[in-house]
């Protein structure tokens, strides 16, 4: 019986082998369906030593999110470039904001997340059984898109809060994936927070991940993503007249870094 078992599996496990090599969409899928199973599984353990060490949610729990999340990419073949580090060494807190592409964000996300940092990600998000409560765990701020005046509201708590606590806060200013090859236009909430609270911006840029992740064309291989993070952009004395063009800036700044990153003609 046991003999059967193994030769099934076996089989199973040979037929899977022959679809992905053969069938770009089968392939995308079972690794897609991996990369969720795999941040369930792992979500559920690091709850666990989450509550076990810290005993409950604080920014602490970062570091063992961090260190569980960064094994990924050994299994998809991911590998990273990662340059300017030493511009996160600011004094005192910062927003930290980045292009956001695709799921796979989480793991270039982590590969080079600071001690100290939150994020800030839309409600929907604490819904998602484990991985939700792990966001929650690890301190992630939470916003109600849907609601103007919420996310306002929440906004403006995130500055008091940052200040209060010296942590930094990472936004994605594009509001919602965009795995193109280009940058959304920034929404200027992250900038409103920076300005505020009178800290830097940092920006931090991921080359694009079309050329090996694409769900259009049910792309997913191995690959190199190189990341750079920029030296931050001061706000001391800026007012929120000048949040627009703080926005700007930091827009040009990310796109032309982009492009550079990834060999594209800007």
């Amino acid at each position: 019986m046991e003999l059967g078992w193994l030769l099934w599996g076996t089989a199973v496990l040979l037929l899977l082998h022959v679809l992905m090599e053969l069938s770009p969409s089968v392939n995308f899928a079972l690794r897609i369906g991996f990369y969720c199973l795999l941040c369930v599984v792992s979500s559920a353990l690091a709850a666990v030593a989450c509550l076990l060490v810290n005993g409950g949610r604080t920014v602490k729990n970062m570091r063992i999110i961090r260190a569980t999340v960064r094994t990924f990419k050994y299994f998809f073949g991911l590998r990273f470039e990662v340059k300017g580090l030493e511009n996160f060494k600011v004094e005192g807190p910062a927003i930290i904001v980045s292009n956001h592409q695709s799921i796979l964000d989480m793991m270039g996300l982590m590969e080079l997340l600071p001690d100290d940092c939150v994020q800030v990600g839309k409600k929907e998000l604490m819904y998602m059984g484990s991985v939700g409560l792990i966001m929650y765990l690890g301190g992630v701020i939470f916003i109600n898109r849907k609601s103007t005046s919420s996310a306002k509201m929440v906004m403006s708590e995130v500055a008091k809060t940052m200040v209060a606590e010296n942590v930094k806060v990472w936004v994605y200013p594009e509001g919602t994936r965009n795995c193109t090859g280009d940058l959304l236009p920034f929404k200027k909430g992250a900038f409103h927070i920076a300005v505020q609270a009178q800290v830097p911006v940092i920006p931090v840029v991921y080359s694009s991940f079309t050329s090996f992740y694409n769900p259009k064309t049910k792309l997913f291989t191995s690959g190199k993503i190189k990341v750079e993070v920029l030296p931050p952009i001061e706000t001391k004395g800026m007012t929120s007249d000048d949040v627009t063009d703080l926005t700007d800036r930091c827009f040009s700044t990310m796109r032309e870094t982009l492009f550079r990153l990834s060999g594209h003609p800007s």
